[in-house]
């Protein structure tokens, strides 16, 4: 009878053990979860400890330079892109070292900022006694540039200036900051996109659709305001002339930039070109009589795409790697003062706007200009890159400095030659104005996508590596080398309140104005409806349905089931390796991989004549875009406005998910908590299904008993 009774409830205790396994697997997931959650979750990759320092932030010692005599400039500019090396080398030993950084809290004081002061106090002796034996006076103030910091890695998301403190520029949330240690993108490094260095970061993109309108009023025209226009045109660098040279910087130095240049206008210029070379040079300005060097640093995506400079200094070797974006417009214009006449710039007048340095050196100098096709006229951001609608292209604007002592082609610091009028327009120390020299670069770039604080695939400009592609360092270089005869016929169009130069027909201007539109007939206006379907393509990885994956394990009761959930997680990080791909077929550029064996320097994407992309809407956003030219260019007031703190990253992830059509994706939080928090959801699931089948087996051992 005892064996009878024991077999008896066999089945039951056979089914309190499932129900006993069900609840201890589900409890198990649900705890797995939690911690998963609490550490950072599935961020694209490996957690990675907080690194010692992000960058290094030295002083500018050219910026404290403003008499340096003819006989000693050669070697002092020497030394300054001597100092420039020793900062891009300690910053590279600074990325490499991140292990030795964890076990060691002083490394970066030690190991790298240690010597490079040492080195730097080397230099900066010897470029004052070059002072001396010149005849001048070494400023007591260079004996105290030598020690460089460290910046860390906190302040390096969320400042927008660096050592400047005007600027806190934070576009993002707490929540961003925790994700942003996480490296799913190349290298192992942290915060690495695939170029060894870090940046750019998700806080240093904003949604412009969630910006408020920052404008400044420009000043008003008074009645002896020189009013007209000289229009330029000078390719977009269709002929590929790059190099990591400076001229006005760093003459006699290669790669003295340490990034590269894109270069319209003169087609001569390297380190080592003469005045005569510029002169001599020839042009890609439809008016040859225009030899002016117009050169910029480079837009690139950082989407794996090996450019012609991939291992060399100044590109991929420092950290400015990916695929390089041609503009499809790159457009100069000259124009008036709202106070009065213009005189002509001297031939050979150089001038830099904007300071490559900004992010360590603060914002005295920068002058960068972010916005969006159809948002010119309300939005101009600083210290973030814009994140643009679909059908609406980026644009960098630049107003050079359009004020000159009268005097110097040049200065000791590139700038002391050189200022921007006041808030009113005038000129002041005797200065006088000349015609404002003003660019506007229109990009078709391709939306970056920003999840759980990191940012996949980004766009940024090149730069110093230890700047951290920081969009606050954006600045642009002229060199004038108009013949006399044409710089007059500049003056004389501005101060006649003409508009004149290319497109615009002979000096009876203002009959011809109605021709105007045909820029739009050029190869890159018809093309324009084109380009809003290529942002479509991140669209493609909406083929796994992140969100509705999740609801699998509720169907099922059997402890086998929480392995299945495991699987959304792959396609959902799938999609960032595909971008890369994806991306370089909407346009042109994309070949410029097969294309980097081709000529001198060459590499870059060859550009079809330019299809710009831009809104819609292409009549009312050249309406809008006319109306924001005028309002960024026409007073010197420096539009260099932080983002307001509501473009949060909430924002950011909103306009970066729109490539990706899933709505609950908007801020970034509902699909990622769908999709990371669903073993939690299918824990519960099996621990009720223990809880249901201990319940009724117990009743029906109850009632058999």
């Amino acid at each position: 009878m005892r064996r009878n009774k024991r077999r008896r409830p066999t089945g039951a205790r056979r089914s309190t053990f499932a129900a006993f396994a069900l609840i201890l697997g589900g409890g198990g997931l649900v705890a797995v979860n939690a911690v998963a959650s609490a550490t950072g979750g599935d961020s694209g990759g490996s957690q990675v400890g907080e690194p010692g320092a992000a960058t290094i932030s030295c002083p500018d010692v050219g910026q404290e330079l403003t008499d340096v005599p003819d006989a000693a400039r050669a070697d002092v500019d020497k030394a300054l892109a001597e100092l420039d090396q020793q900062i891009t080398e300690a910053y590279d030993r600074l990325t490499s070292t991140r292990e030795e950084q964890a076990q060691d809290a002083n490394h970066v004081r030690d190991a790298i900022l240690g010597p490079l002061n040492e080195q730097r106090t080397v230099v900066i002796g010897r470029i004052a006694d070059d002072l001396k034996q010149a005849g001048a006076t070494a400023s007591t103030s260079l004996d105290g540039l030598a020690a460089c910091t460290e910046v860390a890695p906190a302040q390096a998301r969320n400042d927008g200036d660096g050592d400047g403190g005007g600027q806190d520029g934070d576009g993002g949330n707490g929540e961003a900051d925790a994700g942003q240690d996480d490296d799913g993108q190349a290298g192992g490094q942290p915060d690495d996109n695939g170029n060894g260095a870090a940046g750019p970061f998700a806080e240093d993109f904003v949604d412009i659709t969630k910006v408020q309108p920052n404008i400044q009023a420009k000043p008003r025209n008074t009645g002896k305001a020189s009013t007209g226009t000289f229009t330029v045109e000078c390719g977009v660098n269709e002929n590929k002339v790059f190099n990591t040279d400076n001229l006005i910087v760093a003459p006699g130095v290669d790669n003295g930039a340490h990034h590269t240049h894109d270069y319209v206008g003169n087609q001569g210029v390297d380190a080592f070109a003469s005045n005569d070379d510029l002169a001599n040079a020839e042009t890609s300005c439809s008016e040859q009589g225009d030899k002016s060097s117009y050169y910029w640093p480079v837009l690139r995506v950082q989407d794996g795409t090996q450019e012609f400079d991939a291992e060399q200094q100044g590109g991929g070797a420092e950290g400015n790697v990916g695929r390089i974006l041609a503009a499809d417009k790159a457009e100069i214009e000259y124009i008036g003062s709202p106070t009065g006449k213009v005189v002509a710039m001297p031939k050979f007048l150089r001038i830099i706007t904007g300071d490559a340095k900004a992010f360590t050196n603060g914002t005295a100098n920068a002058n960068a200009n972010w916005s969006c096709t159809g948002f010119e006229d309300k939005v101009q951001l600083a210290d973030k890159y814009p994140i643009c609608p679909q059908g609406s292209s980026v644009v960098r604007s630049f107003a050079f400095q359009s004020c000159w002592d009268g005097q110097n082609i040049d200065s000791a610091n590139h700038r002391a030659h050189v200022a921007f009028a006041d808030a009113e327009g005038n000129c002041g120390n005797g200065f006088k104005a000349i015609p404002q020299l003003t660019m506007r670069l229109v990009y078709d770039v391709p939306a970056p996508v920003i999840k759980n604080g990191q940012v996949r695939n980004p766009y940024a400009v090149d730069g110093f590596p230890e700047q951290l592609h920081k969009p606050i360092t954006d600045h642009d270089d002229f060199i004038n080398v108009m013949d006399e005869d044409l710089m007059d016929e500049v003056v004389d169009c501005v101060n006649a309140g003409r508009q004149c130069g290319a497109g615009a027909g002979e000096q009876p201007q203002e009959p011809q104005n109605p021709e105007e539109p045909q820029n739009p007939e050029e190869p890159e206006e018809p093309q324009e409806p084109q380009k809003p379907e290529e942002p479509q393509q991140p669209e493609q990885p909406e083929e796994p349905q992140q969100p509705e994956e999740p609801q699998k394990p509720q169907e099922p009761e059997q402890p086998q089931e929480p392995e299945q959930p495991q699987e959304p997680k792959e396609p959902k990080d799938k999609p960032a390796p595909q971008e890369p791909q994806d991306e370089p077929e909407p346009g042109p550029e994309a070949s410029s991989a097969d294309d980097k064996d081709g000529a001198k320097k060459p590499g870059a994407a060859p550009d079809a004549p330019s299809e710009p992309s831009s809104a819609p809407s292409d009549a009312a956003t050249r309406t809008q875009e006319a109306g924001a030219r005028d309002d960024a260019r026409g007073g010197e007031t420096k539009a260099r406005t932080t983002s307001p703190a509501e473009t949060s990253d909430t924002g950011v992830e909103a306009q970066s998910e729109e490539t990706q059509p899933q709505p609950q994706a908007g801020t970034g939080s509902l699909a990622s908590t769908g999709a990371d928090l669903w073993p939690a959801a299918a824990g519960g699931v099996l621990v009720l299904g223990g809880l249901v089948l201990l319940i009724h087996t117990r009743r029906r051992n109850t009632t058999t008993n």
